[in-house]
């Protein structure tokens, strides 16, 4: 049986594109590239819950996106991202290191950051390890919370031209570090984990 997709279905698939274009060419959010895109598609009109489409379907068209009009210049930014992660990880192997976000699921662009887990017995500890090696940094509070429901911090800087964030949790904050904002599991990447990763992409 043939399915034809609903005016609902076509809706969420053009916000999804549109999205998927805006965070692959300008380095856009998910949440703001969806809202940008309903807005554009629907104009002012109040947008229906049942037609914003998910992160998933979202993600699913920004790989599209990099393969139809990107598949040359984004793998490479990929491994480059991924390489640098890993010696930045290699650098902070003391205080359990997990790379999250689009580096990991392989979406990274142009305008990606280099998202890091860190899981220090205290967040002094990474402020005076980053200090010592001279590294400026800005403290911001995140979205993301540990296990007892507090908002934790992220430490940001630039470091060999790329954007850097590492989200401070404590050693028992694992489990809620893995669930995104609505509650999902997000992949991620131990240290262990980007070695083999990297060394499958390039195995010589």
């Amino acid at each position: 049986m043939i399915h034809y997709p609903s005016d609902g279905e076509h809706l969420r698939m053009e916000i999804a594109m549109a999205a998927a274009r805006m965070i692959a060419e300008d380095g856009t959010d998910y949440a703001t590239a969806k809202r940008k895109a309903a807005k554009l598609i629907l104009g002012n009109n109040k947008t229906p819950g049942d037609v914003m489409p998910d992160n998933a379907q979202v993600e699913a068209e920004v790989r599209e996106y990099q393969a139809l009009f990107m598949g040359d210049e984004q793998p490479a930014r990929l491994k480059a991202l991924r390489l640098l992660a890993l010696e930045l990880m290699q650098i902070l192997e003391r205080f359990h290191p997990r790379l999250v976000g689009a580096v990991v699921n392989g979406t990274a662009g142009e305008h990606t950051d280099i998202h890091i887990q860190l899981f220090p017995e205290s967040s002094k500890d990474v402020a005076v390890f980053l200090l010592n090696a001279d590294v400026d940094y800005d403290v911001s509070e995140t979205g993301h919370a540990n296990q007892r429901g507090e908002v934790v911090e992220t430490y940001s800087f630039m470091w060999k031209n790329e954007g850097v964030h590492l989200t401070m949790y404590e050693p028992d904050d694992v489990r809620s570090a893995s669930k995104t904002g609505n509650g999902n599991v997000q992949e991620y990447l131990n240290l262990r984990a980007l070695k083999a990763l990297l060394n499958e992409d390039d195995p010589t």
